[in-house]
């Protein structure tokens, strides 16, 4: 019984592809609805989402105290303010730290940042003052497109490294499972109501890398595998391929979580919405590689050897 990776078996032999269409309907609501939760109302900057300082402007402060700062003290000192979702992280030392708030409503930022370092100081004792800027709408509308173009550009490399590393096929499957697995995380973050940042951006990015990772190395054991069973039907190599790598992709994706679950839970309100972001992406992106990355290729078949391409036909079409 111990160590517990005893119990994973050694060998399985589950029939994905029977499940792929169930699957695939699935993912096509999932799709569908998390789209509609992320751009519905179609109101700038971030539609449905939460749009958090860096895309929809605020202020920053920066300060410092003689003592390490309290930054439990000061999310308290700000909450209930007006402020929105206010962002408090140490900076450089123990004794500086940086603020992140929305301006309210009807303030202008200079009333808005007075009164916050008046909070401030009334809350910490000595505080010093090293910075407050503002972010514009501009500059946050220009924060939020070099966001989706950089996810944009992202899928689009993933497509080109697939595609030298193995047939556009592949690529074709990789690329679905990658917009499938982004939007569906929008659609959480739009669900859950969690700020959309650039954090969020990051935490996107990270998941891209690691749905694609994943599904390489699905990829990987199912070309080997079609050029060692010429003959076998493509959805049963496709089965057996996914089975071959299943104990690599669980303990994997478990180790990950296992990781996140802990920054979640210790890791206090900042990296909170961080780390559902990824746990949550951790789990579609294993999803996406078995039942929508790899499926896809029954759509269009692949080669074997020098033999050409040859798709799945529906039961009963003419050759």
């Amino acid at each position: 019984m111990w160590p517990l990776i005893k119990l994973l078996p050694a060998k399985t032999n589950l029939k994905f592809v029977a499940f792929a269409k169930i699957a695939g309907a699935m993912s096509i609501i999932g799709v569908i609805g998390s789209l509609l939760l992320a751009a519905l109302p179609f109101e700038p900057p971030c539609g449905g989402l939460n749009c958090g300082i860096d895309f929809k402007g605020g202020t920053v402060l920066e300060f410092s105290t003689p003592e390490p700062v309290d930054l439990g003290l000061v999310r308290r000192t700000l909450a209930g303010k007006g402020l929105g979702d206010v962002q408090v992280q140490e900076f450089g030392s123990p004794t500086s730290a940086v603020v992140r708030f929305e301006n309210p409503e009807g303030a202008t930022p200079d009333a808005t940042l007075a009164a916050v370092r008046a909070d401030l100081t009334r809350a910490l004792g000595e505080v010093t003052f090293q910075r407050g800027d503002s972010i514009g709408a501009k500059v946050s509308g220009e924060l939020f497109r070099a966001g989706l173009m950089a996810l944009g550009l992202a899928i689009v490399l993933m497509l080109v490294y697939i595609w030298f590393r193995f047939e556009l096929q592949f690529g074709l499957g990789a690329v679905v499972g990658l917009f499938h697995d982004v939007i569906l995380t929008l659609g959480l973050i739009a669900l859950l109501d969690l700020e959309f940042s650039l954090t969020s951006i990051a935490a996107i990015l990270t998941i891209i890398g690691y749905s694609m990772n994943d599904t390489v190395v699905v990829f990987d054991r199912l070309r080997e595998n079609l050029r060692k069973y010429k003959r076998m039907p493509l959805g049963d190599v496709i089965d057996l391929s996914i089975n071959e790598t299943l104990s690599r992709t669980i303990i994997t994706g478990l180790t990950a979580i296992l990781a996140l679950t802990g920054l979640a839970v210790f890791g206090g309100p900042t990296l909170f919405a961080f780390s559902i972001i990824m746990i949550f992406g951790i789990i579609i992106g294993t999803y996406s590689s078995i039942y929508v990355a790899a499926p896809v290729l029954l759509l269009w078949g692949v080669k074997r050897g020098d033999e050409d391409a040859e798709p799945i036909r529906p039961a009963g079409a003419r050759p």
